[in-house]
């Protein structure tokens, strides 16, 4: 017999919290645990009964979804989060959330993620799951990006270029480019060192996209990517490039 899989909602939104148990009830496999409105109570329902799997909003009165995972930690049990606002996908991957729910979603779409997650906690694979994640975590193979309305998966390999862009990073893949909604910093902790160099406060570069280093105006160096494109490098970073490369730049 399958295990039942003890399940809490979390969500600041009563008809929210009410679908998701629609959709549950003609489950076999599922117990649901109990419910919360707010960041606070999310964390002391979790405490209290322990679930397998949380279905969580993001936005809620007093912090988020992501504040309630991080006070988690590695204890945290599996997520699936459910909103509205599709901007969070990239940080949900990163904290390794099963699934992502694009509010609103039918009920096709609800046991795709319930599949996942029963797949996920099968007990002889959980151990698998949790070393590819922080494996994921600590040099993602792939970024989740937003084309229209659709969510892209990028390699990471594929990359040429990252430049920073206010509260976002632009991805640069030979001649296409999408936002992600994260700092350039946290992006460059995420990456390979030894594939991705910081050579300006708001660019990375992808060494192996690189054609050939230039002396520029002033002492500047300019790096030219294959396909042309030409960026600076800054005073400031070339010891980066020197350490990722050997080269006397």
């Amino acid at each position: 017999m399958t295990a039942r899989l003890r399940v809490l909602i979390v969500d600041d939104e009563r008809l929210a919290r009410q679908k998701v148990r629609t959709f549950l009830s003609p489950r076999d496999d599922i117990e649901i645990v109990g419910e919360a409105t707010n960041a606070a109570d999310a964390i002391e329902a979790l405490e209290r009964t322990n679930p397998d799997l949380v279905f969580l909003d993001v936005q809620m009165p007093g912090g988020d979804g992501f504040d309630v995972v991080k006070t988690l930690g590695r204890n945290a049990p599996a997520i699936i989060f459910a909103t509205a606002h599709d901007e969070y996908a990239v940080r949900a991957f990163d904290v390794a959330a099963i699934d992502y729910l694009l509010k609103p979603f039918d009920r096709r779409r609800f046991e795709q993620a319930m599949l996942r997650a029963r797949k996920a906690l099968a007990p002889n694979q959980l151990a698998d799951l949790i070393e590819a994640w922080e494996g994921l975590r600590k040099a993602p193979e792939q970024f989740l990006v937003k084309k229209r309305d659709r969510m892209l998966l990028v390699p990471v390999k594929d990359v040429d270029w990252i430049e920073a862009e206010a509260k976002y990073v632009r991805i640069h893949v030979r001649e296409a480019s999408y936002l992600i909604r994260d700092s350039i910093a946290a992006v460059e902790a995420r990456l390979d060192p030894r594939q991705f160099v910081r050579i300006h406060r708001s660019t990375i570069i992808n060494m192996r996209r690189v054609a050939e280093l230039k002396r520029g105006f002033g002492g500047d160096v300019i790096v030219v990517l294959h396909g042309g494109t030409r960026l600076t490098m800054s005073r400031r970073y070339r010891g980066h490039v020197r350490e990722a490369t050997g080269l006397d730049v």
